[in-house]
């Protein structure tokens, strides 16, 4: 396999998630709604999660803190979930 691969793959990846928070970005502008703009953000987190391995001498998922900032993205989601569902006005 060429070792130049999985480095193009990273790229590729943080560019999706990074094109998705836009995407969200605008559905929040449009709406205003909670929900959108947390998976923006979480979205945006995850591409800069990406680029950052992308920086790294070895870029290596499998690293606790990469996991802790996935788990802050998700956290971010659910969060807006659970305000979405139990928040004000109910």
């Amino acid at each position: 396999m060429n070792p130049a691969l999985p480095i193009f793959l990273l790229g590729v990846l943080a560019t999706s998630f990074l094109v998705a928070s836009l995407f969200f970005l605008r559905f929040w502008r449009e709406t205003r709604d909670s929900l959108f703009l947390a998976f923006a953000l979480s979205f945006f987190i995850e591409g800069l999660n990406r680029i950052v391995l992308l920086g790294a001498e070895h870029p290596n998922e499998a690293r606790l803190w990469t996991y802790l900032v996935r788990l802050l993205a998700t956290l971010i989601i659910l969060g807006a979930i659970v305000r979405k569902n139990y928040g004000r006005g109910r």
